[in-house]
């Protein structure tokens, strides 16, 4: 008999007493493990997430938690071999492996490299600006992210059984969220390796990943208020979530991403000698073979211009005529079986829907072999006024053609859809593009325009990337998953906090416009980060801005834009009234006034943000510069950290006349007296 799969539950590995139920392998019909939770305590596991799992996570900063993905990352590269070995049994190809192991693993170095560049080394994240509410000034609020004491619980599909895993944990994790993992169970047996290698490294903190392998029992019941579940799968379970009483009533945040009739479509302008024509064909073929069409973002409906139906379905029948489909072994193989003889029943099932409305022009529905879950591409063409394209889902190598007249009438179709995931507009003319675009936005979660000049660096209609959204609305769940660090932030909880700037500063960590400086004999330039405060404040001497200091800028630079040289036609400048300094000669200047020019721990300024010029500066006005630490961030995997100072420049009347935020690397510690 082959293996029990083992759940991972409140610290011990936990095995059935009961034999379970034989997952068999998607090619050859053999049993490949056997799969149960019978009598797993899932209170407990949500109870040792919640008490053990969070507080660990939660401990950590952005950077650390970023840190630990990059770890796992580089961990489960290292047992490639393994996986793509298990993932054989799926019925996934070299190809297929590659896009769920290979693509799960991007997706933590994604995170990983997201987390340490565009989070603080903290564990909380301002959202925008502090917003001034009051005339004085001594009232501000300010948008603020931060973790929730929950559960983050993952509820996955069959078909990508290692990507779907980790490209729901890594923003979790990031988030402070401890995961509870619910794999499908015809593949559970390589989400449990993956899980299983995770867990042995010993990188991430105990009771941050467990794992359910089998029925999910009462999980739901045991959530709260805090918790979160993001589910993959079908509109009919999801219904089922939907439903439940925690989720209408007890506060669980429920993120689905479920049924989807993508659609690529073929622009008008595109005949069939142009090199977007084979683009376009090449991506359909791409989209029915890959996991043998077992995608949520797999092209379903291809739509066509009238003229073009012909052409399209006989370039189809001659690429698919090329697609070897059989037993993923064998190297010459481009398309394996289906995950299960069950999930080959449902394809055909509609496959006989869809036949109500549309005709099979490629491939026979009916042709299998008398081992595996095997089934040839079906290519349909729709007739006329035909309505099951938009409503059935061939989870499987299916596609149906469909005609329309104009680019209105593809819209309405790709519309019909309900809500999808992607879509994709092939074409090279700007304003056919921009109007399917525009029409095809509001129901779809991603839109691909494919042409000739980014065909070569394209990933293709059905890549989801961790650095863009993944979801849909409507009929694809309404969910979204990915998109950067927007799925980070998801998963915490946004907060308006209005405080006075010094009690806003100590909560925030960013020093807030009207907080105290601190002003000291000591040139914040002097001091290391472990030395710097936030506050810490230089007020600089003044400089007179001259007309010379205004032409010299103006012959040294290049820049004799008129209002700084044509004293006529400067005068004339309903903005100016006369000739008026450069902002970035005043920005020069600023720097001349604040800067401290000996070595020392201020190691480099890398960038300016947030530069306004807000009066103008005429020859004759005094300048200084008021510089305040308004945030330190220190690098773990380096000597030196970041911080950003707020800078303002004001003229002679106190009147501001520039502010931005200057970017320093800082070095930790630095020699006394060097």
């Amino acid at each position: 008999m082959s293996p029990l799969l083992e759940s991972y539950g409140a610290g011990v590995w936990f095995r059935a007493a009961d034999e379970g139920e034989p997952l068999l392998d998607a090619a050859t019909g053999e049993e490949v493990a056997r799969i149960s939770s019978r009598g797993l305590d899932v209170a407990e596991m949500v109870r040792h997430a919640r008490e053990v799992g969070g507080p660990a996570v939660r401990a950590l900063t952005f950077h650390q938690r970023a840190a630990l993905l990059k770890a796992v990352a580089k961990h489960l590269t290292a047992q490639k071999d393994e996986l793509y070995a298990l993932s054989l049994h799926t019925g996934a190809t070299t190809r297929d492996t590659a896009v769920d192991v290979d693509g799960g693993i991007g997706t933590l170095f994604s995170y990983a490299s997201k987390g340490t560049r565009e989070l603080p080394n903290d564990t909380i994240v301002l959202d925008g600006a502090a917003e001034r509410l009051g005339k004085r000034g001594t009232f501000v609020g300010q948008h603020v992210y931060t973790s929730r004491p929950g559960v983050a619980v993952q509820i996955n599909a069959f078909n990508f059984p290692v990507w779907g895993m980790l490209e729901k944990l890594a923003p979790a994790f990031l988030a402070g969220l401890p995961t509870i993992v619910k794999p499908a169970s015809q593949t559970a047996y390589l989400t449990a390796l993956a899980v299983r290698r995770v867990l042995e490294s010993g990188l991430l903190p105990e009771g941050s990943l467990q794992l359910i392998a089998g029925s999910a029992g009462s999980l739901l019941d045991e959530l709260t208020v805090q918790d979160s579940v993001a589910f993959t799968g079908s509109a009919h379970t999801a219904g089922i979530l939907r439903r439940h009483p925690n989720v209408v009533d007890g506060g669980v945040v429920l993120g689905v991403e479920a049924d989807s009739l993508n659609c690529s479509i073929l622009g008008p302008d595109v005949t069939p000698d142009d090199p977007e024509f084979d683009l376009f064909v090449k991506g359909v073929v791409t989209e029915m073979t890959v996991k043998a069409g077992q995608k949520c973002t797999a092209i379903r409906r291809v739509l066509v211009p009238e003229n073009r139906a012909d052409a399209v379905t006989e370039a189809l029948a001659a690429r698919l005529s090329r697609i070897t489909v059989g037993d993923p072994r064998d190297p010459g193989v481009r398309m394996g079986p289906l995950a299960s003889l069950g999930q080959r029943d449902e394809v055909r099932k509609a496959v006989e829907a869809l036949r109500a409305s549309a005709d099979v022009v490629v491939g026979d529905p009916d042709a299998a072999p008398e081992r595996g879950a095997f089934l040839n591409p079906l290519v349909l063409r729709a007739r006329s006024g035909a309505a099951e394209p938009h409503d059935v889902e061939p989870f499987g190598p299916v596609s149906t053609v469909l005609t329309y007249a104009g680019t209105n009438q593809a819209i309405a179709l790709a519309a019909r859809g309900k809500g999808s995931l992607a879509a994709s507009v092939i074409t090279h003319d700007p304003q056919v593009a921009r109007d399917v675009v525009l029409g095809l936005a509001p129901w779809h979660g991603r839109v691909l325009v494919l042409d000739r000049d980014d065909a070569g660096e394209s990933t293709g209609h059905g890549s989801p990337l961790p650095t863009l959204v993944h979801g849909g609305p409507g009929r694809a769940g309404g969910g979204e998953e990915l998109g950067g660090i927007r799925a980070v932030v998801h998963h915490m909880q946004r907060t308006a906090v209005q405080a006075s700037p010094d009690l806003l500063t100590a909560i925030t960590g960013r020093w807030t416009t009207g907080a105290a400086q601190h002003d000291d004999d000591v040139h914040p330039f002097r001091k290391s980060l472990a030395e710097l405060r936030i506050g810490d404040t230089i007020r600089s001497a003044s400089r007179t801005v001259s007309l010379p200091d205004i032409e010299h800028f103006a012959e040294f630079t290049g820049d004799t834009f008129y209002a700084h040289t044509d004293a006529e036609a400067a005068a004339k400048n309903p903005l100016f009234g006369g000739i008026v300094a450069h902002g970035y000669l005043v920005v020069s200047l600023a720097a001349g006034l604040f800067v401290e020019p000996s070595p020392g721990p201020v190691l480099a300024n890398f960038g300016v943000d947030g530069l306004r010029f807000l009066t103008p500066v005429r020859a004759g006005d005094t300048i200084a510069v008021t510089l305040t630490v308004k945030d330190i961030s220190p690098r773990n995997t380096a000597d030196y950290g970041e911080v950003r100072w707020d800078a303002v420049v004001t003229n002679q009347d106190g009147a501001p006349v520039a502010t931005y935020d200057v970017l320093t690397l800082v070095a930790k510690t630095w020699p006394e007296g060097a």
